[in-house]
């Protein structure tokens, strides 16, 4: 009798570890990052800092790559990013999820953050060389794109999207300029009022998404 009372005694304080062992498992898990290109970009922006990601631990179900027609507006870019987001969420079953953005991106982003609840779901949000202020290579095509007007600085897209708090929200608010980003310019539009703004030092604007350094800050920013 009292044999079998140790073993189930045995049993449950198995049961009991198992399930704590299960438990830090599950929350050690990462929030799902959610990466978004910028302008002209593609899904092959994001292939350096998607292995990085995930040669640090992220599985393939946490790192997702939002593609879209960037020359179409950022508003109803930021609506196609808010169903991704949900479905992402469904899929992962995870409360909230993290935005890393690549140069227009953040804007998008920005908007769903700020306009379409985005608030609610994203912990942290990172923006490596977004025109948020503005630039000038705008005007390189914003008469042919309205993705391209909405970057030049002073647009009326811009003006709401910076009005009132930059950075709204119980998010994390993260950027990273360079200062020899050529396509960027001023390097001041990238910071953000209430965000961790962060030198990447000598890199082109493309290097922002490729760098080992910089995804090493961004993984730590988001951890």
């Amino acid at each position: 009798m009292f044999g079998v009372a140790r073993i189930l005694a045995a049993l449950v304080l198995a049961g009991a570890t198992v399930l704590t062992v299960s438990t830090s498992a599950s929350a050690a898990a990462h929030d799902p990052v959610v990466f978004v290109h910028g302008f002209n970009g593609s899904a092959s922006t994001w292939t350096d800092m998607v292995a990085d990601f995930q040669a640090h631990g992220y599985s393939s179900s946490e790192v997702v790559v939002f593609v879209y027609d960037s020359h179409q507006s950022n508003v109803t870019t930021a609506n196609q990013l808010a169903t991704r987001v949900s479905a992402v969420r469904a899929a992962t079953g995870a409360a909230k999820v993290d935005l890393v953005t690549h140069s227009m991106g953040a804007l998008s982003s920005r908007y769903f953050l700020k306009s379409l609840g985005g608030t609610s779901v994203v912990d942290d949000w990172v923006s490596l060389g977004g025109p948020n202020h503005g630039t000038s290579t705008a005007s390189l095509c914003s008469w042919l794109y309205t993705a391209c007007s909405q970057m030049s600085p002073g647009s009326s897209f811009l003006t709401t999207l910076n009005a009132g708090d930059e950075t709204p929200g119980a998010v994390s608010y993260g950027t990273w300029w360079s200062s020899c980003d050529d396509v960027i310019n001023p390097d001041s539009s990238v910071p953000l009022v209430g965000a961790t703004n962060n030198a990447a030092g000598c890199l082109g604007h493309s290097a922002l998404h490729d760098d080992d350094t910089v995804a090493a800050a961004v993984r730590a920013f988001i951890a």
